[in-house]
């Protein structure tokens, strides 16, 4: 069989195969004699129909079994012999097969690009001096005596006030008729300026005594994001019932109790703490790994192979409908499209690949390996973040070896990075610094 290779970037090879008509003729006369043993053709016993018949027949069958096999095994042994590391699906469209020639056909592939060895040690690194303030985790903790918070009648005759609750009736009229966009509701207990309803609404809503029957004129924009109303001036028809106030309860032990796994204010603060500082640092490892890439993408300069990019497009499409998915929505409903994801977000996608192109290289020339113990640990930690148990994670990639090989070469990348970050020469930075090198980084990666 004769491969011959032809470049067409540093990336892009076509394959020209030419198998010889022997080789044909042997596959063909298998073909046939598996095909003699079970075919049923009338008038003929099975095993003994003469060859020429089973050609006229079934040449067309035939050609098309023994043609894929034929191309399979080429580019099979072409991949071994040359050491291809190919990405994404091969390329070619298959000519009929002529038993009386040697067959001839293209395939072209994409290929990892080949790095020389990358001089990751003593990059210069800023690392953020994060630091969890007790005004972080108090502002927490209002957020909890917020959602336990109650609503209670207002008793005494006073006007509204900014932050309060009104129970209210309300209907708009669109020139002196009900307007069907803005129909009648009862019993609507509105928060004041936190509410969906325009701004103007609630200023006119400030002020006023309960029970009292208020007609508040409100003129949308041109912009409004609801098109029934855009440009519209609804008049609205209120009836204002009652005022409620919120009552936050005590932050003492027993607000916390109701959470269900604390028993005091201090166990809840923490926990608080500890959130925080893993989410700290979350936000240095992301930091810190942008300024890696940075570096390195400056020093190594190579072609990605459109199959990488295109396969972090998909990915990229894959996550956005799952969160719309998750919002009861769609890419559609939003006005976006696969299209739209893979024109906005191509830079994304490139730079994404270029990374676990470094990555990859980095793995191979360090010979980093993942260990049955680190493999462990990451399966209890992705169990705790999911929420579910250790052994229904592993069962999942027991069922899925594809995915199971996908996520330990993820963690290698992540140990690939922690090992750059040990090697570098990090410099302590205060938040503030930290800004302007984000910054920095940022605006040398959009040129």
């Amino acid at each position: 069989m004769q491969i011959k290779i032809e470049d067409k970037s540093s990336v892009k090879k076509v394959l020209s195969f030419e198998i010889p008509k022997e080789a044909v003729t042997k596959e063909l006369d298998k073909a046939y004699n598996e095909l003699k043993k079970k075919a049923d053709v009338k008038g003929f016993r099975k095993g003994k129909i003469p060859r020429k018949v089973l050609e006229n027949r079934f040449s067309k069958d035939v050609h098309a079994e023994v043609a894929p096999r034929l191309i399979q095994e080429a580019f099979l042994d072409a991949i071994k012999e040359h050491n291809l590391d190919i990405v994404g699906g091969p390329q070619l469209d298959p000519p009929e097969l002529d038993p009386e020639k040697a067959y001839a056909f293209d395939i072209t592939v994409e290929i990892k690009p080949k790095l020389e060895d990358i001089d990751f040690e003593g990059l210069s690194l800023k690392k953020t001096k994060y630091e969890v303030s007790d005004a972080e985790i108090e502002g927490q903790i209002f957020m909890i005596q917020k959602t336990m918070a109650k609503k209670e009648t207002v008793k005494e005759a006073r006007p509204v006030k900014v932050n309060d609750f009104v129970l209210i009736d309300y209907e708009g009229f669109l020139n002196g008729v009900s307007f069907d966009k803005t129909p009648k509701i009862e019993n609507y207990l509105m928060g004041i300026e936190r509410s969906v309803m325009p701004k103007e609404f609630s200023d006119k809503l400030i002020g006023s005594i309960p029970v009292q029957d208020l007609e508040i004129e409100v003129s949308y924009p041109e912009d409004y994001y609801i098109d029934d109303l855009k440009g519209k001036t609804i008049v609205y028809m209120v009836k204002l019932k009652e005022i409620q106030e919120e009552i936050l309860p005590e932050i003492n032990d027993d607000l916390v109790k109701g959470l269900g796994k604390f028993e005091t204010l201090d166990e809840v603060r923490a926990s608080i703490r500890q959130n925080l500082e893993k989410g700290y640092a979350q936000r240095v490892k992301h930091e810190l790994s942008e300024q890696i890439f940075q570096n390195l993408l400056e020093k190594c300069n190579f072609e990605v192979p459109e199959a990488m990019i295109e396969g972090e497009l998909n990915g990229i499409i894959m996550e956005a409908e799952q969160a719309y998915a998750a919002n009861n929505t769609s890419l559609e409903e939003v006005g976006l499209s696969g299209d739209i994801i893979r024109t906005q977000y191509r830079d994304v996608a490139e730079k994404q690949a270029r990374r676990h192109i470094i990555l990859g290289k980095i793995i191979s020339q360090t010979k980093l390996e993942l260990t049955d113990e680190e493999l462990e640990k990451s399966f209890q930690e992705m169990a705790i973040g999911m929420n579910a148990p250790v052994e229904a994670v592993k069962n999942y990639f027991n069922r899925d070896q594809t995915q199971l090989s996908y996520y330990k070469h993820t963690q290698l990348e992540k140990k690939a990075v922690d090992i750059i970050i040990d090697k570098g020469s990090l410099t302590d930075v205060e938040p503030d610094a930290a800004a302007d090198v984000k910054t920095e980084t940022e605006d040398a990666s959009e040129k």
